[in-house]
Formats: structure tokens, C-alpha cells, sequence
């Protein structure tokens, strides 16, 4: 029998990844959407052919798995409410945009014994697992990354979304940029952080261990200046690491099977679950306050 999954959320994102991932699976079922705004739930509803929901407990009480692309704040309530109900959880970064929200989701979760996979995009590219799989157990010495991004060009859908407009490219391309490090180098004790010209921001970290590594990160820089490039250096030597090769909509295909394996084998449990995802709200508010006070803090 399919998992019959309710989407929650309505935008660019919601529509063109989430529901297309969805409704092309053969082993899933896309049961209903709920949205903030009334008539573009109606609507997103409509396309996909499947009833629109006014409440979020109707259709929780609908379906055995909740799908959300919601800013993070709005996400970490329906996670919640969705884990309590017993309803299996995928989830976009950040899992939320404070400690304790992150926290009270976790123990949601564990509460409920409820799967989880949150969809940090690059960790589903196959080419980047197989990467992360040679990596774990070396012995690297650090890494450096860097995404720019130019969210408000002209085409982009992302342009006009308040919650990043207010928290930039630090909570939007850093738990990207974290989902790449922290499965290498592990977690981060400490870290410090900088302004950069255009919204930039930059990040030096140490890892348990004593690995260090720098994110350069910008959310809407110049186009002319996008790049998404990581490497690592050690005793392996400088490892680039690769280029996302496969569609958003390929990797949410890869998000869902992955939870679908959790609820096959009654083993809740994933490397990009709501445990790792607290792991990268610790490490982006930590950062904030190092920005905030100019010197560096430790993750909590």
C-alpha cells in the first residue's frame, strides 16, 4: 500500500520539487495540501488533482506522512504537531530558526519513534554520497567551501521570500554547506564569523579533533560571482568535492526513498535526519552569535 503523504506548503518550491517528486513516485501517494494563503492552496491543489485543506490537524488525521516546504519557523510547528500525531516527517532545511524549536522537534520524534529525513539537496546527489562514503575515516586536516548564490536575479523564485530576506545566506546556503563538512570532519566545538561585502558571510570552524574549516557564503551576490565549490586537504591530499550532477526533483525522489526504508524496516534513523539537522541549527546559531558579538562561541 502507498504512504500516503500530505504536502504542506504552496510555493515555488512546494509545487515544483515537493509535489513533482511526489506524484511521480510509484510507491507513494500525495493525499492533500495545505497552505497558508487559501486560493493558492486551492489552487496547487487543483493542479495536482487532490483536495486542498483548510486545517492542519485534517489533514494530518489524512495521512500517514507529512511533506513540508514552509519558511523555518512556520515548519518547526507542523513537525511538531505532524511527530505527535505519529506522522513520518520530511522536512527542508533549516529544521528551524532556534535552538529549542530544533530541540522540541527532536524529541518529537524520539517521543513518537516517527521516521525523519530532512532534505539537505546535495546529500542526495549520488555522486556526493559516494564521495562522503570514501571521505569518512581519512584523516583531513580541514576543508574550505564557498556558495554564492544571486537569489534576487532576474527568474529567480526565491527573490521575494521574506524569511530569507531576513536571515540571508547564513540559515539558507549554510546547512548546505554544513551537510558537506560536518559528516567528514565531524562536529563543530566552535566558530567563528564575519561580515562579507554584499550580505556575504564567513565562517571558520573547529571541529572535534582539531580540523578546522572556512564557508564563504552569499545568497544574493553578483551573478557574474555564483559558484558552489568544496575541498578537502589531508593526508589524502586536496580533494575536490563534486558538482550536484542530478535535478532538485531527482534528490527529493532519493528523500523519499530514503524514509520509505526507515518505515519498511520499523528502524528510525537517517544521516540527514531531524538529529543532524538540530546538529546544523546549533552550529548556524552559534555562528549568529559570533557575528553578532565579533569573536567566537561555542556550539552548544
Amino acid at each position: 500500500m502507498a504512504l500516503r503523504f500530505g504536502l504542506f506548503g504552496t510555493g515555488y518550491w512546494a509545487v515544483h520539487t515537493h509535489a513533482a517528486a511526489l506524484t511521480a513516485h510509484p510507491a507513494v501517494e500525495l493525499a492533500g495540501v495545505w497552505g497558508r494563503d487559501r486560493s493558492r492552496t486551492e489552487a496547487v491543489a487543483s493542479q495536482y488533482d487532490v483536495p486542498p485543506y483548510r486545517e492542519v490537524d485534517a489533514l494530518l488525521a489524512d495521512v500517514d506522512a507529512v511533506a513540508v516546504a514552509l519558511p523555518p519557523d512556520v515548519q518547526a510547528d507542523i513537525a511538531l504537531r505532524a511527530a505527535a500525531a505519529g506522522r513520518h516527517l520530511l522536512l527542508d532545511k533549516p529544521l528551524a530558526l532556534t535552538l529549542s524549536a530544533a530541540d522540541q522537534v527532536v524529541a518529537a520524534v524520539d517521543r513518537q519513534s516517527v521516521a525523519s529525513v530532512v532534505f539537505f539537496t546535495s546529500r542526495f546527489n549520488p555522486a556526493m554520497e559516494e564521495f562522503l562514503t570514501t571521505a569518512v575515516g581519512e584523516t583531513w586536516h580541514g576543508a574550505r567551501g564557498a556558495i554564492f548564490v544571486a537569489v534576487s536575479e532576474p527568474g529567480s523564485p526565491y527573490g521575494a521570500s521574506p524569511w530569507r530576506q531576513t536571515y540571508g545566506g547564513l540559515w539558507d546556503i549554510g546547512p548546505h554547506a554544513l551537510s558537506i563538512v560536518l559528516p567528514v570532519l565531524g562536529p563543530v566545538t566552535s566558530v567563528a564569523a564575519m561580515d562579507g561585502p554584499a550580505g556575504g558571510v564567513h565562517l571558520l570552524l573547529r571541529h572535534t579533533g582539531g580540523a578546522t574549516s572556512s564557508l564563504s557564503l552569499n545568497l544574493d551576490g553578483p551573478p557574474a560571482a555564483k559558484i558552489f565549490d568544496f575541498t578537502f586537504f589531508g593526508e589524502p591530499g586536496v580533494v575536490p568535492v563534486p558538482r550536484r550532477d542530478i535535478t532538485a526533483v531527482q534528490a527529493f525522489h532519493g528523500t523519499i526513498d530514503a524514509l520509505l526504508d526507515q518505515v519498511a524496516a520499523g528502524q528510525p534513523g537517517h544521516p540527514c535526519d531531524v538529529r543532524f539537522a538540530r546538529e546544523v541549527v546549533a552550529v548556524l546559531a552559534a555562528a549568529e552569535s559570533a557575528r553578532a558579538q565579533q569573536r567566537s562561541v561555542d556550539v552548544e
